[in-house]
Formats: structure tokens, C-alpha cells, sequence
């Protein structure tokens, strides 16, 4: 029986109150490092398709950087079925991040508008029972989630109040992640889709809690390099009733991927300040803020990327993408028709384990 939150129990341990601290602290220096971008749209763009890939390959959806970067939903163009995949959960993120804005508040009917984002369908909350989740390599079942719709539709009321009623409990924002990412994985209220949109709801409830100004702290690739431990950590509370390892599991993962996201975006920051520095020297007439922009918002850009961000005719922005060749801040590349001009630099930066 899945327990209603908020839990009866004590689980601001002195080892788990520990470890929030330290959290909070390279949050709040990860917070801080993103102001030095000057344009944050920037990295709403790159970092979210960042995210998508590393949380579509939890789901065993696996495409590389470049077929990510190569494909556009502009044009709704996809190098493969997995990066189509990942733009999916990209837009459903970016969905989720101007929902909360616009509301303040992290709702069932959010989360449903996110799932078919990642789904490409509107399927809602299971009616039909059978969903079981099996063990990838052996196939036996390791839990079996509600079957009953109602009882679905419950725990799902339930978790929204206590997603956004902070009277109901004053533990740490942090904890209170730890504990709804567990409840919406039990519940597992899809039939597809769970793993993405509760990785979702995690990043939007930290800017929803202002702990965050952009939704681009991603715990997925902690989660990815800790895979079975991810999986043990949630099935051993179902089991035990036990929550401190697990809350210590996603307090790492905080503190871990704030630390890296620090030296993500001072690289982006420096190599940012190295383009505009040379782009002023060798191509000053072309230099605007628009243009560096563009460069850094997307890794690989395009002829009608340059068109709609510098509000230019098609042949100026060909002129431009071709002395950025020239002068060697891109590197022109060809898939099919398309032409494609890479920040190498960047995609370096990104692709970079």
C-alpha cells in the first residue's frame, strides 16, 4: 500500500540534514554561475536538449550529440527516431518551465500536458490494469504499481496538494523533491513516459521553489552513471520503509550535478568571451551581440537560424555563415540537402564527458 505525504515519519535524519546543507550550498553557487551568461535563453536551449539526451538513454533511447544537435524541430527535421525523442522531452520541459511560470503552482493537469508532450499522445492517467515493471536483463517482475484507476487518481490529488501546500510539511525543499520523485515513480501513473516526466517535475519543482532560475540543473546524467543504483534505491523504500539512503542518493545527485554544472557554464562563459574577443578583431563589421547568440545557442546553426535571430535576408545570412567559415569560428557540414555550420568549441564543451 502506497503511503499518503506526507509521510508519518521522521526523515530529516542528522545524516540526511548534513548532506542538504552541502546541496544547498553548490546550488546556491550553481544559481549564481548562471547570471554570467548574459542572454539565459542561451542555455534554456542548449542545455535542455542536453538533458533530454541523458534522460531519454535512462529509457534506453540512445542517440549521440550530434544527431541531437543536428536535428531541428523548426523544420521538424530528426537525423533519427531516438533524436526525435529527445527534442520531444526538450519541448515538454520548456512547456513545463513556462506553465509554472505562468501559474506558480506544479499541477496534475501540467504534468499530463508535459507526459503528452513526451509521448506525442494523450493516453492520461492508466485506466486499463497490467502494468507490471520487470527487470531489464531478466524479465521477472520487480514491482507492480496501483492497477486501480481511482486509487491512481487519488494518489496523483494527493501528491499534487503536497507538491504545492508547504503547509502540509516544513521539511527542506530538497528532501520534499527526493520524496515526490519517489511517489510519482511508485504511483507510475502512465503506461509510458514515467521516468521522463519525473525527471521533469524534479528540475521544475526546484524553480518552482526559487531555488533555481532556469530549468537546467540535470540530475539525469548522475542518474545514468548510477543506473542500478538508482533503480535498488527506489525499490528498497517500496520494500523497507526506509528513506534516509535514498534521500541521501538524490542529495548527492544535487550536489554532484550543481558542482559540475559550475564548471558546464564558466566553460560556455569563457569560450563565449574568447569568440567575442576574436570576432571583434578579425570580423568586427559582422560583430553584433545577436550573432554571438546565435552561436552559442545552438551548436550546430543554420541558414534559418541566422534569418529569424538577426532578423536578416537569407542571402546575408549565408554571407555571414560563410566568413564565420572562413575566419574559422564554424565548421560548414552537410546531411543530406541541409547545411550545417558547428561551434566546435561548444559542442565540444557539451558533448564532453
Amino acid at each position: 500500500m502506497i503511503p499518503l505525504l506526507p509521510l508519518q515519519i521522521e526523515v530529516e535524519t542528522k545524516a540526511v540534514l548534513k548532506k542538504v546543507a552541502a546541496s544547498h550550498q553548490r546550488l546556491a553557487e550553481f544559481k549564481g554561475v548562471i547570471t554570467s551568461i548574459p542572454n539565459q535563453n542561451i542555455l534554456l536551449e542548449t542545455l535542455t536538449l542536453r538533458e533530454a539526451k541523458e534522460s531519454s538513454a535512462i529509457e534506453n533511447i540512445i542517440s549521440t550529440y550530434a544527431e541531437v544537435y543536428q536535428s531541428s524541430v523548426y523544420s521538424n527535421l530528426f537525423t533519427s527516431p531516438e533524436a526525435k525523442e529527445v527534442h520531444l522531452y526538450s519541448e515538454a520541459l520548456k512547456h513545463g518551465y513556462s506553465l509554472i511560470q505562468s501559474t506558480g503552482l506544479l499541477t496534475n493537469n501540467h504534468i499530463l500536458k508535459i507526459q503528452a508532450i513526451i509521448e506525442h499522445n494523450e493516453a492520461g492517467f492508466r485506466k486499463v490494469p497490467g502494468t507490471k515493471l520487470l527487470n531489464e536483463k531478466t524479465g521477472e517482475v520487480v514491482y507492480l504499481p496501483p492497477q486501480d484507476a481511482i486509487e491512481i487518481e487519488t494518489l496523483m490529488q494527493n501528491l499534487e496538494e503536497f507538491i504545492n501546500n508547504d503547509d502540509l510539511t516544513d521539511i527542506d525543499p530538497l528532501i520534499k523533491m527526493a520524496i515526490i520523485h519517489h511517489q510519482f515513480e511508485t504511483i507510475h501513473p502512465f503506461y509510458d513516459g514515467n521516468g521522463r516526466t519525473g525527471r521533469i517535475i524534479n528540475i521544475l519543482y526546484l524553480v518552482n521553489k526559487k531555488l533555481l532560475d532556469l530549468p537546467v540543473l540535470y540530475l539525469s546524467r548522475y542518474i545514468i552513471s548510477k543506473k542500478s543504483d538508482y533503480y535498488e534505491q527506489l525499490q528498497q523504500v517500496r520494500v523497507t520503509g526506509n528513506w534516509e539512503p535514498w534521500i541521501l542518493f538524490i542529495l548527492d545527485g544535487v550536489e554532484n550535478t550543481a558542482k559540475e554544472g559550475v564548471l558546464l557554464i564558466n566553460a560556455i562563459h569563457k569560450a563565449m568571451q574568447k569568440y567575442k574577443h576574436d570576432l571583434k578583431a578579425k570580423l568586427p563589421k559582422l560583430y553584433s551581440q545577436d550573432l554571438l547568440n546565435n552561436l552559442f545557442k545552438y551548436p550546430y546553426t543554420k541558414i534559418e537560424f541566422i534569418e529569424r535571430d538577426l532578423s536578416v535576408s537569407r542571402s546575408t545570412a549565408i554571407r555571414y555563415l560563410e566568413e564565420l567559415v572562413k575566419n574559422d569560428f564554424l565548421e560548414k557540414q552537410k546531411w543530406g540537402r541541409e547545411s550545417f555550420y558547428v561551434n566546435k568549441l561548444l559542442f565540444e564543451i557539451l558533448s564532453q564527458k
